[in-house]
């Protein structure tokens, strides 16, 4: 029974790693347009080299970077989960190979092997603490500056 059990791992792992070699990789020249804020999209992308600006528009038109991620760094990891329009834009700043995540692919490994997924968790968590930190402060900035107006 035992010996069952270890080759229904084994087989159960070559299914994972064959879904994960399954990923597909492109490639993006340097101001290539990775993904766009606002569009629909269900994957993620996987930086295997090179480097991406992560930018948002003010609804003036005014371009916010807020962020330049490299190898090894994930992005567009919401639409796996929610499906919702793109939060930011992504664009090439050099010649860049990324592989792209599935929803199929995220699906499998959720059910198959969730811990594979704490990576991604643990990116969103850190980026949701990012954005709090980030709330706090301009909070705390409105309040200097409301104090300060009452003083003038």
């Amino acid at each position: 029974m035992a010996c069952q059990s270890a080759e229904f791992l084994s087989i159960l792992s070559l299914q994972i790693f064959i879904n994960i070699l399954c990923m597909k990789t492109q490639y993006y020249k340097k101001g290539a347009e990775i993904i766009q804020e606002g569009k629909l999209s269900d994957c993620a992308y996987i930086i295997e080299s090179g480097t991406v600006e992560v930018s948002k528009l003010h609804p003036n038109g005014d371009k916010q970077i807020i962020g330049i991620l490299k190898e090894n760094d994930i992005f567009g990891e919401m639409g796996l989960i929610d499906g919702l329009p793109r939060s930011a834009t992504v664009v090439a700043l050099e010649d860049c190979s990324i592989t792209i995540m599935t929803q199929e692919t995220f699906n499998y490994l959720a059910q198959h092997n969730p811990q594979a997924l704490m990576p991604i968790l643990k990116v969103l968590a850190k980026r949701l603490r990012s954005t709090l930190a980030l709330v706090e402060e301009l909070q705390e900035s409105k309040v200097t500056s409301s104090s300060l107006d009452g003083l003038v």
